[in-house]
Order: C-alpha cells, then sequence, then structure tokens
C-alpha cells in the first residue's frame, strides 16, 4: 500500500510539473524556459524536477504525449460518430482549432516555438503528429469520395497551423476559431 501511495504521489507530481511548464508556455512575453525558472515556480529545487524526468526533453515529450491523446482520443470519437467524411473533416479540423484555444500554451509546442533549442527528435514527433492529423482528415475526405482528398487534407492542415501560428503571433488574442464559422466554407470547396 505505500508504495502505490508513492507512485500514485509520483504521477500527481509529474503532472504538476507539467502542468506549470505549460502555464509558463502560456505567458504573452514568453521566453526560453530553463528547468531553473520552472523549479523556481514550483517552489523546488531542479534535482528534484529530475527525479520525475530525465531531462528537459522527457518534459516536453509529455507535453507532446498530451497533446497526441487528447487530439487522437476526440478524432476517433467524431470518426466513430460522423458518417459523412466531409462532416468528419470539418469536425475533426474545427475541434484540433479549439483545442489550441483551450491549451495556449500547447499551441507553442504544437508550432515548435518552444522546441527551438531543443532535442531535434521533439520536432520530428511533433511533425509526425500533424502528418498523422492530415491522414486522418485525408481518409475522412476519401470516405467522402472526394477525389482531391490528399490536397484538401493537406490544405487544412496548413489553415490550421496558420491559425496556430497567428494565435500565438497575437499573445494568444486572435482565437483560431474565432473565423472558423466563415472561412470553413471555402475549405469545403
Amino acid at each position: 500500500m505505500p508504495r502505490e501511495k508513492s507512485e500514485r504521489k509520483r504521477g500527481e507530481r509529474r503532472l504538476e510539473i507539467l502542468k506549470a511548464l505549460a502555464q509558463m508556455l502560456e505567458a504573452s512575453r514568453w521566453e526560453k524556459i530553463t528547468t531553473a525558472a520552472l523549479a523556481a515556480r514550483l517552489d523546488v529545487s531542479e534535482a528534484a524536477l529530475y527525479r520525475h524526468f530525465a531531462s528537459k526533453a522527457q518534459m516536453f515529450e509529455g507535453l507532446i504525449e498530451f497533446i497526441e491523446n487528447s487530439v487522437f482520443t476526440v478524432a476517433n470519437k467524431i470518426t466513430a460518430d460522423e458518417s459523412d467524411g466531409r462532416g468528419q473533416a470539418d469536425k475533426l479540423l474545427e475541434m484540433l482549432l479549439t483545442f489550441a484555444e483551450k491549451n495556449p500554451g500547447m499551441v507553442r509546442v504544437m508550432i515548435g516555438e518552444a522546441l527551438v533549442g531543443e532535442h531535434e527528435r521533439l520536432q520530428v514527433r511533433m511533425n509526425q503528429f500533424f502528418d498523422r492529423f492530415e491522414a486522418t482528415l485525408k481518409q475522412s475526405l476519401r470516405d467522402a469520395t472526394d477525389g482531391d482528398a490528399a490536397a484538401r487534407a493537406s490544405a487544412m492542415v496548413r489553415y490550421a497551423t496558420g491559425c496556430l501560428h497567428q494565435y500565438a503571433k497575437s499573445g494568444f488574442a486572435k482565437k483560431p476559431t474565432e473565423s472558423y464559422g466563415s472561412q470553413r466554407r471555402y475549405l469545403a470547396a
């Protein structure tokens, strides 16, 4: 029993560290985050951080895992619940934009801004996330017998990443979903 409690606390502390990191990424005047600054924010030593994560790169991997799990869990539900392929693609894109809007710190990870100067594998993994999301869109559009599913899926991902960049560059003022309602028809054309 004591072991379970310490493992649970360990998991809770890991989550606390990741939440603090995400909050630091939300700061409108974003600067490179150091483990010293993260430790100070949590009022712990840097050594305490390294008891839960082997490196700062591993902390970013934890954020990327959160992004992947959150987005693809909902994506799977959308593709299971929505039978129309174009409807799936529309809902998938809107879901990605909504996720970004609700998680501004994650946007800096998604667009790679927070990964500059970090281990290259982190950016590769984020690129794979967008490749996988594009493949999901392409499959939905193929199901809709869209003759140009690949090009349309690519355009939708480019639209989404543009919205995410604009959101981050505006200091999280220009919401990704702000104009999607009126712009979605151009993506469906």
